[in-house]
C-alpha cells in the first residue's frame, strides 16, 4: 500500500471495515425503533409525559409501566452498545496495521454475523447457549483484532 492511506476507500481492508461497521451501527440504531414499537404495542411507557395522549382501558391516564418484551429489547440494545462501540474503535485501529485482507474480512464478517445472530437469539428468544455463542464469537473477533494491534506495535498480552 505504498503511498496509499490505510483510511482510504481505495484500501480494500478499510472499505470492508466501513461496510461491516455500517451494518452493525445501523442495526444498533434500529434497536431504538424496535423498542418504540414494543412500547406502543404494549402501552409500556417509561415516563408520564410519554403516555400523555393515551388512555387505559377504563379511560384513565396511563402510568409508566415496565414490560418484559420492552425490557428484553432494551437489554439487547444495551448489549449492542457494549460491543459495537469497541468493535468500531478497535476495528479502525486494526485497519491502520495493514492486516491481510482475507483475515480482516473474516474478523469483520464474524463480528457482524455474530451480532445479527445475537439479536435474533435475544429477541425470539432462542434457547441458550445460542445467544451466548453469538456474543462470544463477536467478542473474540474484536479481542483478536486488539491482540493483532498489540502484536504489531510490539506489546505482548
Amino acid at each position: 500500500m505504498a503511498g496509499e492511506s490505510a483510511l482510504s476507500l481505495d484500501n480494500p481492508v478499510f472499505r470492508a471495515f466501513v461496510t461491516y461497521a455500517t451494518v452493525v451501527v445501523v442495526k444498533t440504531m434500529l434497536m431504538s425503533v424496535v423498542t418504540a414499537f414494543h412500547r406502543f404495542k404494549n402501552m409500556a411507557f417509561a415516563n408520564p409525559e410519554d403516555s400523555a395522549g393515551f388512555k387505559d382501558k377504563e379511560g384513565g391516564r396511563l402510568r409508566p409501566v415496565s414490560n418484559d418484551m420492552v425490557e428484553r429489547v432494551r437489554r439487547c440494545h444495551l448489549n449492542d452498545l457494549e460491543n459495537v462501540i469497541p468493535f468500531v474503535l478497535i476495528g479502525l485501529l486494526y485497519v491502520t496495521t495493514s492486516p491481510n485482507l482475507s483475515t480482516a474480512v473474516l474478523h469483520f464478517r464474524l463480528f457482524a454475523g455474530a451480532r445479527l445472530f445475537h439479536s435474533v437469539a435475544y429477541l425470539l428468544p432462542l434457547p441458550q447457549p445460542s445467544r451466548a455463542l453469538g456474543f462470544f464469537i463477536g467478542y473474540f473477533s474484536t479481542f483478536s483484532m486488539a491482540y493483532s494491534i498489540f502484536s504489531k506495535i510490539g506489546l505482548a498480552l
